[in-house]
Order: C-alpha cells, then sequence, then structure tokens
C-alpha cells in the first residue's frame, strides 16, 4: 500500500468490518469521512483526519475531493429470520447504497481514483466440496442473487478515470462481532459445538488480513473487478469448532443440529450452513501477504 495520505470517503465505517478499516486508516494517517444516517452519534468521534456526514449533505462535493471511496454498506445478515420485508430491506441497502454512490462517482468532475466496493462470497452459493474462485458461478439463492446485482452496481462506476475493485468478503473473524462472538458464548459455559452437520467448509479470514486484503487495490493498480477477500485454507465447520474449543480450553461436542438451526432462523440460516471452499486466487497470484493463514493461529491471536 502507497504510504501518501490518502483522503476516503467510506460508507459502512460504523460497522463491524468498517471499524476495523477506518481504525487502521487512521493509524496511516489517511483522512477519513465516513457516510451515516445519524451523524450527530458520532460527534465526540469528529477529528482533523475523521469526520462524519449525512447521505443528504452534498454528496458530489464529498466524491470529487475523494481519491478513494470504500463502500461496506448493508443491513446485518444475521441474528433475524428473513421475513419478506427483511429480505426487502437486506436487498436494498446494498443496492440503493451502492447505485446512489456509482451514480455519484460518473457525474463527478474530479471522480476517485479508485472505488472499492464490497460485495461477499456468498455470490457462489452452497457449493458443497468443489473448490471456488474467482472464474467459479454464481449460485442461485437469495443471498447470491443479492451478490449478483451489489456487484452489478458497482461496476457501473468505472471509467477511464475511476477503477472500481470488489472484495468478495469471507467470514471476518474479530473477538467482538461475527461467527466469533455467537459461538464463543456457548463455548465459555462448556455447551459449545458445531453448527449444522459440520461437513460445510467455512470461508474464513482474520479482520487484519480483511482488512489488508479490502486495501490492497490502492497500491495494486493491476486488480479491479472482483477477487476473494478471504484464508486460502477454507475449514470445515467441524475443525472452526474443534479449533476455538482447543484455544478457549473448552469441549466441542454438543452440535446445533441443522433442523434446528433452520427451525429458528429460517432461511437466514444460510451463510451459516452453505459450504463455501473459496481460494483468493487472484490474492495469491498478486502475492497478497496472509498473515494469518492457519486457523488456530488466527483464533488464538482474536482470543
Amino acid at each position: 500500500m502507497q504510504t501518501k495520505s490518502k483522503q476516503f470517503l467510506i460508507s459502512g465505517g460504523t460497522g463491524f468490518i468498517g471499524g476495523y478499516l477506518c481504525e487502521r486508516l487512521m493509524r496511516e494517517g489517511h483522512y477519513l469521512t465516513l457516510l451515516t444516517r445519524s451523524p450527530e452519534k458520532y460527534a465526540e468521534e469528529n477529528s482533523k483526519n475523521q469526520q462524519f456526514i449525512s447521505w443528504e449533505s452534498d454528496l458530489l462535493s464529498a466524491v470529487e475531493k475523494s481519491d478513494v471511496i470504500i463502500n461496506l454498506a448493508g443491513e446485518n445478515l444475521f441474528g433475524q429470520r428473513w421475513t419478506d420485508e427483511v429480505k426487502k430491506r437486506l436487498y436494498h441497502s446494498r443496492i440503493d447504497i451502492t447505485k446512489h454512490l456509482a451514480q455519484a462517482i460518473k457525474q463527478a468532475k474530479a471522480p476517485p481514483e479508485l472505488f472499492i466496493s464490497g460485495s461477499a462470497v456468498g455470490i457462489y452459493g452452497d457449493a458443497g466440496g468443489r473448490l471456488l474462485d474467482e472464474e467459479s458461478a454464481s449460485g442461485d439463492d437469495f443471498l447470491a442473487k443479492i451478490c449478483v446485482d451489489w456487484e452489478k452496481e458497482a461496476m457501473k462506476a468505472e471509467s477511464e478515470k475511476t477503477r472500481v475493485a470488489i472484495p468478495r468478503i469471507g467470514i471476518a473473524l474479530e473477538e467482538d462481532g461475527g461467527v466469533i462472538e455467537q459461538m464463543k458464548l456457548p463455548f465459555s459455559l462448556f455447551a459449545g459445538g458445531p453448527l449444522g452437520d459440520g461437513k460445510q467448509y467455512v470461508p474464513w479470514i482474520h479482520m487484519y488480513d480483511l482488512c489488508g486484503a479490502i486495501l490492497f487495490p490502492i497500491g495494486n493498480e493491476s486488480l479491479s473487478g472482483p477477487y476473494n477477500a478471504c484464508s486460502p485454507n477454507p475449514e470445515t465447520m467441524n475443525e472452526l469448532a474443534a479449533a476455538l474449543g482447543r484455544v478457549m480450553r473448552r469441549p466441542s461436542l454438543l452440535r446445533v443440529p441443522e433442523f434446528a438451526l433452520k427451525l429458528v432462523l429460517g432461511e437466514a440460516s444460510t451463510p451459516v450452513l452453505s459450504s463455501l471452499r473459496v481460494q483468493p486466487k487472484r490474492l495469491q497470484k498478486l502475492e497478497f501477504d496472509f498473515q494469518f493463514e492457519d486457523l488456530e493461529y488466527a483464533l488464538a491471536d482474536i482470543l
């Protein structure tokens, strides 16, 4: 990554992944403008190199002042059943914001040099034990269809002046959010174990590597379009649970059966039960330096 300070415009910067990403950019001396529905909530966090603005503010002006735009916005997929109303929110929270940003980039007289717009490895659908890379076909379930439309909207921002890069984000591992936060409590109570049959592959990535992967196109001008942002060593849910048990010094015995997850979560159990044996082929070709390729080592660092 280049060392020169840049001006970033970020959507989704107050979320689970966005929070870690912004912290890293601040440490590296960059200037951040974060788009949020409620900028007043973050008034005390405004500083010389970080400010929060509303979506109702002059977006075109903010776009024209930016070197790089990062789009990570989207309602959380987990923690609620996917009713028809929820599915509409999940879809539109991603598609509409991406469309809004892409249109502003196209209208800008001085557009940013790079638009990094998030997607997810869920684009491939449930693929069993089949190896997946960026050339693999998309799936046909709800999450896959969101990702397909999400990426289409992002690519509309591409021009001679603006490069578009789309990290297909895997399961981010960090202590205070995502799947680890959900699994940690049962394990601490000696009631932990795999989710589903445990044979499904989990496309995990340590948060440190994920932030590096999201920012990787900044210093690599040949990287554009979709690329997988996940560890080169996906493991099964059985191994994830076993490794988590070893790190926490707890047994991994109490499996949560597939039917129970579907009973409680319905279609929202898809991200947990789908098997995605994804390879970050494009990152590997560009010699991205993964700091955490071993799952147990990654979990030990987090916990």
